[in-house]
């Protein structure tokens, strides 16, 4: 099954929190992408982000993240050479 693009919008958007700090929130301006500015309402619907417009992330959104962000470390890192023993 392939992702919807508002999933796409919504995992992107949990991408941008610095899961590093969970004092470091985010805020959505009015004049961002309409796509950004809904998926972080839907997120904020969900659970995961403590206002409509970003804020910060819920202890949902920030295991969510976390993941999120191994995730995208393991797919984005180079190959490793096979090893046959």
């Amino acid at each position: 099954m392939l992702m919807s693009p508002e999933l796409v919008a919504e995992i992107n958007t949990l991408l941008l929190f610095n899961v590093a700090d969970p004092q470091e929130g985010i805020k959505i301006h009015k004049d961002a992408d309409p796509a950004l500015i809904a998926a972080a309402g839907r997120l904020h619907d969900k659970g995961l982000l403590s206002q409509p417009d970003g804020g910060y992330l819920t202890l949902l959104g920030r295991e969510a993240a976390e993941h999120l962000h191994m995730a995208r470390t393991i797919v984005t890192s180079p190959p490793q050479a096979s090893s046959v023993s």
